[in-house]
């Protein structure tokens, strides 16, 4: 596989970032929900995991006071089990360590095991469900927190 690199995201890498996002979800979130994000919210940051050009991942975040919400972690299908994951994850949690965020929270369907485990390798812990949370099949969503420190993951 070629080598991959994590950047921050840009308005530019809208138009890829949501192609990545309809690969991914049920109910995606549209082209303009991410230029607001881009250009509207400051409390919004976003990566994009890149290889040969190409937008095959995104993560973002949103800064609320000392605390960060993910937002949405996604990789296109045939990028899939190979770490870009992994690497954007940590791109996030060593973004919110050098704000000095005291934590992260994610939402994350019950019946996606395989994001809960990356998610516990970060040290995320399940503090609860959110009944019926995804509107596309009234699934559940387990509520995921990290605390952060100096420590490493």
């Amino acid at each position: 596989m070629a080598d991959i690199k994590i950047r921050r995201m840009t308005w530019l890498d809208v138009e890829e970032v949501t192609a990545v996002e309809e690969a991914s979800f049920a109910i995606p979130w549209t082209k303009e929900a991410f230029m607001n994000e881009m250009l509207r919210n400051e409390q919004a940051i976003y990566f994009v995991a890149v290889q040969d050009r190409r937008v095959i991942g995104f993560a973002g975040v949103w800064q609320i006071v000392d605390e960060g919400h993910i937002t949405n972690i996604a990789v296109l299908p045939e990028f899939r089990g190979q770490g870009v994951g992994n690497q954007l994850l940590h791109a996030l949690v060593t973004y919110a360590r050098s704000q000095s965020l005291a934590a992260l929270t994610l939402e994350v369907r019950v019946s996606n095991v395989g994001a809960q485990k990356l998610y516990e390798q970060f040290g995320f812990e399940c503090a609860g469900r959110r009944k019926r949370y995804y509107q596309d099949n009234n699934e559940d969503a387990l509520i995921y927190w990290a605390k952060l420190g100096s420590e490493t993951e």
